[in-house]
């Protein structure tokens, strides 16, 4: 393992990332508390710092995996650090995963961590890579939900509850998505260290337009509407009711 990859300081946390917690923290005291002035922005202010706690984590799990895996590389490249600006494209991990939660509410799949993959060895390798970001997401939903499925969503202040539901259901969007078996996504990375090489040779061309892709399927109704549902089955089955994620969606657009 190189010098690069074991400095102290490539995998000290971020001020960027903790300043970025410090705000969920105290946005999500102010939904709880009642505090707040107007709850609404309290909920915007959680919902949205979380979410891209959520992301930084995410790519932190396939960064870290990878270290494990054999890419020494991602500690020099400041991925251990969570901070979101050190990412390859800031733009597509951060900024665009943010504005379609502000515009649509739907949880975008980020991308991404540059994993130097020919230092990688084994495909089963090769997939836990890919997995480990959507796993951390499928982590986080079920950290969310932990009151819900644990039976105690009563003691929570509303505001609290329905933002915590809101958060769940894009954590779980995001999951699904990136776990979908499509060029550019997660799910594809998994799939892709079992394919042949001719099959990966006709696929590649098209990793850069999947997520558009996918994003493009959303806006038909029928599709939309399969894949809300579920989510919305998932959600139920971790004890969120639909009118929790409704109601954390309509706080969550204050404007």
């Amino acid at each position: 393992m190189t010098t690069a990859a074991t400095r102290h300081s490539d995998r000290r946390i971020s001020p960027v990332f903790l300043g970025i917690v410090a705000v969920a923290a105290v946005a999500g005291w102010a939904a709880w508390s009642g505090f707040a002035e107007q709850p609404r922005v309290a909920v915007f202010l959680f919902v949205t710092a979380a979410w891209v706690v959520s992301l930084c984590l995410h790519e932190y799990a396939h960064a870290r995996t990878a270290l494990h895996s054999g890419d020494v590389t991602v500690g020099a490249k400041g991925y251990l650090t969570l901070n979101p600006m050190r990412y390859t494209h800031a733009l597509l991990s951060i900024v665009l995963p943010v504005a379609f939660l502000i515009m649509g509410g739907i949880g975008l799949p980020g991308g991404a961590v540059f994993i130097e993959r020919g230092r990688i060895r084994g495909r089963w390798r090769h997939s836990l890579v890919s997995a480990a970001g959507p796993l951390t997401n499928v982590v986080f939903a079920v950290v969310c939900t932990a009151p819900f499925w644990l039976g105690s969503p009563d003691g929570m202040p509303g505001d609290f509850r329905y933002a915590l539901a809101f958060l769940a259901l894009l954590q779980v969007t995001a999951a699904i998505l990136n776990f979908l078996p499509v060029p550019g996504l997660d799910g594809y990375g998994v799939l892709e260290p079992w394919l042949s090489p001719k099959v990966k040779r006709q696929v590649d061309p098209y990793a850069p337009f999947g997520l558009l892709f996918v994003f493009a399927l959303l806006w038909v109704p029928s599709v939309n509407a399969v894949f809300f549902d579920a989510v919305h089955a998932i959600l139920r089955g971790l004890g969120v009711s639909d009118f929790d994620a409704f109601w954390g969606r309509e706080l969550y657009r204050f404007w």
